[in-house]
């Protein structure tokens, strides 16, 4: 995997992004089989100014939020609830997948409320990035029920609780 890193805040220091990031991206690579592959990936940690910039122009919304991605081409499934169609390799035999922003101050301010560790919300938030670059969406219910079993099921694999759950409740 090929993970490109631009931090325009330096908070993200303080809570080892890069690490975060690669165990959390190559975990969602590897639910996929694709961990030995040459993903590639640009990750951009910025503040909420900047994803509240980017949300307004690319989703007309101009508010911040926690996490954004462009995904490098449409696999999204045709049926709601279906798988989308496996990334390919360009002519060098790289997999461009795409980008992902993520907002510090969203994703502190998710985590404190949530009352859960920074950590594991920046772990979900990534995993949840990357599996829109593959063509999942919440949009539509079942794609919806998909995705949020996908990212269980993979943050599972890292330790991590179900996010959807509050107080271990559902």
């Amino acid at each position: 995997m090929t993970l490109e890193i631009s931090t325009e805040d330096s908070r993200w220091d303080a809570v080892a992004l890069e690490a975060l990031a690669e165990r959390s991206i190559g975990a969602a690579l590897a639910h996929f089989d694709l961990e030995a592959e040459e993903c590639e990936i640009s990750l951009l940690a910025c503040d909420d100014a900047r994803i509240a910039d980017l949300n307004a122009e690319f989703r007309e919304k101009p508010t911040p939020t926690n996490v954004l991605s462009w995904p490098a081409e449409e696999l999204s499934a045709e049926e709601p609830g279906g798988d989308p169609l496996p990334p390919e390799a360009d002519f060098s035999g790289e997999i461009p997948l795409g980008d992902i922003a993520i907002a510090y101050e969203t994703c502190a301010r998710e985590a404190e409320e949530a009352g859960k560790p920074l950590a594991d919300h920046l772990c979900h938030l990534l995993v949840h990035g990357v599996l829109h670059l593959l063509g999942y969406d919440h949009i539509r219910d079942p794609d919806a029920t998909l995705m949020e079993g996908l990212e269980v099921e993979i943050l599972g694999k890292l330790g991590i609780d179900n996010p959807y759950t509050v107080n271990g409740s559902p």
